[in-house]
């Protein structure tokens, strides 16, 4: 059996080659093209990873067993495939291709696997935690165009974890908390008290947790916010803001989510200081961050 690095022979390659052949080929008869080119990439592509680490039979049966586990530990609250996309950086890069720069909109970043439809809406200056334990955190910005014109109404999804690195939906009690949905005014204001985002690891007690271990990654994401902004007319934004001062932007984050224009200051208030709503905190110091949203044009 030949390994990684072994020359093959010419007559093995042609039998390779046209295994290739014959695998691409079988979807010349797809009725979709993009169907079709899209598949045939997928064969070509997958055959010459196959070809050039020389895959074996055990690595083959391994990795079966991964994608199986993988399958079993999804459920409608764990994603463990979009887990495996965005440790390997699948998320970003479809991300990238899919979000084009423009005219300074703002960048996109990782949907993530903790996102729930049908989250609570709040009222401006409202409140997304829902009783999750963390230090308050003023938000506050405005959503534009790439034109600097105001978008009334743009509907704002806001999600994070607690200050223990958990969101809702992995305790088992089903909580909603740390999440929720509001709108802009008139002039595409808003505003919302959260918590003050904390670095956390991803769930790395299945498949995808064994192979960061495996390799030596750290699982641990830097402190975020996130959010999905829709507005008629404009390309839904799905992105998150990251705190200036976290120790973890230094060291890496592990979906590669970071991006430099969303790293954002997250100003800490003492206890005392007034806050911008005249909400009473009883004594608790707090923080203020904010994040002026730019949407970019539906058809970019």
């Amino acid at each position: 059996m030949t390994t990684a690095g072994t020359r093959t022979s010419p007559e093995q390659a042609t039998v390779e080659d046209q295994l290739v052949d014959a695998v691409v080929a079988s979807f010349d008869g797809a009725p979709d093209p993009r169907l079709k080119q899209v598949m045939q990439s997928l064969v070509r592509h997958l055959h010459a990873f196959i070809r050039d680490v020389r895959l074996t039979e055990a690595e083959w049966n391994t990795a079966i067993e991964f994608l199986t586990t993988a399958g079993h530990i999804t459920d409608d609250k764990r994603q463990e495939f979009v887990l495996l996309s965005d440790v390997l950086g699948a998320s970003m890069q479809t991300i990238a291709v899919n979000n084009q720069a423009y005219q300074g909109a703002t960048e996109a970043t990782v949907f993530g696997p903790f996102f729930v439809a049908d989250a609570p809406e709040i009222p401006l200056g409202g409140d997304i935690s829902g009783g999750a334990a963390g230090q308050p955190c003023w938000v506050e910005g405005t959503v534009t165009d790439t034109d600097g014109n105001p978008v009334p109404r743009a509907r704002i999804e806001v999600w994070e974890c607690d200050e223990d690195g958990f969101y809702d939906v992995q305790y088992p009690d089903e909580r909603m908390a740390g999440r929720a949905h509001l709108h802009t005014d008139a002039d595409g204001r808003y505003r919302f008290w959260g918590l003050t985002p904390v670095p956390y690891p991803i769930p790395d007690d299945g498949p995808v947790g064994m192979m960061l271990n495996a390799v030596g990654r750290s699982p641990l994401r830097a402190a975020h916010l996130h959010f999905m902004v829709t507005a008629e007319g404009l390309r839904t934004l799905v992105t998150h803001i990251f705190v200036d001062d976290d120790p973890q932007l230094a060291i890496g984050d592990s979906v590669f989510g970071v991006k430099d224009s969303l790293i954002t200051p997250f100003v800490q208030q003492s206890s005392g200081t007034p806050t911008p709503d005249g909400r009473d905190l009883g004594g608790s110091s707090w923080a203020s961050a904010r994040f002026d949203i730019v949407l970019a044009p539906v058809d970019v």
